[in-house]
């Protein structure tokens, strides 16, 4: 009867950490190609450059099954430091995009930069993981997404850093970001933008989330 007991005392503690582990496991969806990364990086909105925010993109990606993809972050480049400009739009292939869900948020690059024609929003702009990113209809507002772009997906002039220094500086500067819930504190054109909707108070990542963000990015498939 004790031997019983204890192979059936066993077999319950082996079931239930074989449960717990299948509970902590990421969901795995293979056919995404659009979402916003549920993790900020490291330092604010220093990547490290453009590599490293698509670095951040493809991490995400493939814990979430959808690493065979080549995936970039919506980020434009200026031209500044001695880099040439690069512009966001041209960075991400040609579409279409699907969130973690299967719902399409775009189907070609003209679609993704009309304002009529763009379908991420609030219950579309999913994580990895296939949830909703906190906006202003939440007690924590984290809707400010990095972009460092124009609203037709180009680079700002070299005029002003609106990068944080191409994606390199954790302090002071500034990004452009934009909208994922389409809301501000106006009901105008850059309170609904998805992607150019006002400057970050900062590049570090208390900064961003005072202005309303965490540090977040949008991240596409490539291809």
């Amino acid at each position: 009867m004790k031997t019983i007991f204890m192979i059936t005392a066993a077999a319950f503690v082996l079931g239930f950490a074989g449960s717990a582990q299948a509970q902590q496991q990421q969901p795995q969806f293979p056919n995404m190609s659009f979402f916003i990364s549920s993790q900020p990086g490291a330092n604010g909105a220093n990547f490290g450059g453009l590599e490293g925010a698509d670095k951040h993109c493809q991490d995400l990606a493939a814990k979430a099954g959808a690493g065979s993809k080549t995936w970039r972050a919506y980020l434009s480049q200026q031209a500044i430091g001695g880099k040439p400009a690069v512009n966001a739009k041209d960075r991400i292939g040609k579409g279409p995009w699907s969130n973690a869900m299967g719902t399409r948020v775009a189907a070609d690059l003209d679609s993704l930069h009309d304002t009529y024609k763009n379908g991420i929003d609030t219950d579309t702009g999913l994580t990895e993981t296939g949830k909703k990113v906190p906006s202003r209809a939440f007690l924590i507002n984290q809707h400010d997404i990095l972009t460092g772009s124009q609203a037709d997906g180009t680079a700002p002039p070299p005029d002003k850093d609106l990068t944080c220094g191409n994606w390199t500086k954790g302090g002071e500067g500034s990004a452009i970001v934009g909208h994922h819930d389409r809301q501000g504190l106006k009901d105008d054109g850059p309170s609904r933008s998805w992607n150019a909707s006002h400057p970050s108070a900062g590049c570090d990542r208390p900064s961003l989330v005072r202005t309303g963000g965490n540090g977040y990015l949008y991240c596409f498939a490539a291809n």
